[in-house]
């Protein structure tokens, strides 16, 4: 049993179980008809909705149970749409019922124009769910405008919770529906989007590395986040003696620890948020929450290969500031201009004293064959432990690389931190 504690799929089949309760319950009363098909479809799509929204909780112990934050969050993405393409089909179903004999019946249950309340709160509910979804794929959305667009969804299933309620009452299925989704956006509201869930921070120090990122100190005001390399946290700035920030939360890196129980992390500007905190000065207040990934959690005694796209440097920094390597390692360092390579001094003075490490910086814009040419040339790359990090695309193309030349998908280590939340 504790070995099924410790392994995503068994979380993952919980997560089924729930979504699909609340049709199993009513399974015994709903007729072998296209009517049944719509209750049921109706049922599946309000348990998925129910899964989805029970993933957005950001907690370090629950992300850990599905393999890091960026995993949890993809299954939360695949049950809302599960969920909402079930509830497009719930009235199409009961349309089709009525169709032969009533066609303005049909007409009725399918219109947005519907007369009835739970006809309302039905097509209320889907538009919010439309939009909510919409704006999840419209990933060049400014974040100040995506994340009202995405809190569309909740209403959506507020809307829907009602439309059951409507039609059914408290029934066995709809306590099934409801308390998770009840529990999951209360919780999701105080402890994640208000904070009650980080720790308090002040900014220790801030220094400009280049024109787009900073490096960031910070002291904890309380217990401190017991965080290793690879690992990042989300952080939120507010205000200091000169600055006010926007208070969002984004996901970073941590590029070091400092021996007072203090994080060290790299930001770069990459749209308004992000670009103001490069202004960030001592005595900023920071709330962090925290902290989340698996990166370097599966290491093994094998001999490993580095792959840094620009800021994706951090969680190897971080690596090499904790002390010694002690497996050959292959460290590759990809970087756009000289400006953008900001710790290729600090790199190098690494290789200069660590005799398994053999460092490689390399200057690329968008042409990744001088990468590939360097990997080649490492005789024993399919045995290997490969760990990436960089932009999506990026990580994308190398780790299809690699797999083409002899690596296990297995052997292949790389996390997602551009998601949003």
């Amino acid at each position: 049993m504790r070995i099924l504690l410790t392994f995503p799929r068994f979380y993952l089949a919980l997560v089924m179980a729930l979504a699909g309760l609340p049709a199993l319950l009513q399974m015994p009363a709903v007729p072998l008809t296209l009517s049944g098909m719509g209750v049921l479809t109706g049922w599946l799509g309000c348990g998925a909705l129910a899964a989805s929204l029970m993933l957005m909780v950001r907690e370090p112990a629950i992300a850990s149970c599905f393999g890091g934050l960026d995993r949890m969050y993809r299954w939360h993405h695949l049950f809302g749409v599960a969920g909402y393409v079930l509830l497009l089909s719930h009235p199409l179903f009961l349309a089709g019922q009525a169709l032969p004999a009533h066609p303005q019946s049909a007409w009725q249950i399918i219109s947005p124009g519907s007369p009835t309340w739970s006809g309302m709160l039905g097509w209320g509910a889907l538009l919010g769910l439309m939009l909510g979804l919409g704006a999840t794929f419209a990933t060049r959305l400014r974040y100040s405008v995506w994340r009202p667009l995405h809190a569309l969804l909740s209403v959506g299933v507020l809307l829907g919770i009602a439309h059951v309620l409507l039609l059914g009452g408290l029934t066995a299925a709809a306590w099934v529906v409801m308390l998770p989704i009840v529990l999951a956006l209360t919780w999701r509201m105080l402890r994640v989007d208000r904070g009650q869930g980080a720790r308090p921070y002040e900014v220790s120090s801030a220094s400009c590395l280049s024109d787009e990122i900073v490096e960031v100190s910070l002291r904890p005001l309380a217990q401190p986040l017991a965080a290793v390399p690879g690992q990042f946290v989300m952080a939120a700035f507010f205000e200091g003696p000169h600055y006010r920030g926007c208070g969002e939360y984004h996901p970073y890196t941590i590029s070091g620890a400092i021996p007072d129980g203090g994080l060290r992390l790299n930001i770069k500007a990459l749209g308004d948020c992000t670009r103001t905190m490069q202004s960030l000065e001592a005595g900023v207040a920071a709330r962090i929450q925290g902290p989340f990934g698996e990166f370097f959690a599966s290491r093994n005694a094998s001999p490993e290969v580095w792959i840094a796209g620009g800021i994706g440097v951090t969680p190897f920094l971080a690596q090499l500031r904790l002390g010694e390597v002690t497996r050959p390692t292959e460290f590759i360092y990809v970087y756009r201009t000289a400006q953008d390579a900001c710790y290729l001094d600090e790199m190098e003075r690494y290789a200069a004293t660590h005799p398994l490490l053999h460092f490689q910086p390399l200057v690329s814009q968008n042409d990744l064959v001088p990468l590939y040419a360097m990997l080649a040339k490492v005789t024993d790359l399919p045995a290997r432990q490969a760990y990436l990090c960089g932009p999506r695309l990026f990580v994308a193309a190398v780790s299809a690389w690699l797999k083409q030349h002899g690596m296990r998908e297995q052997s292949i280590h790389f996390e997602n931190f551009e998601f949003r939340s």
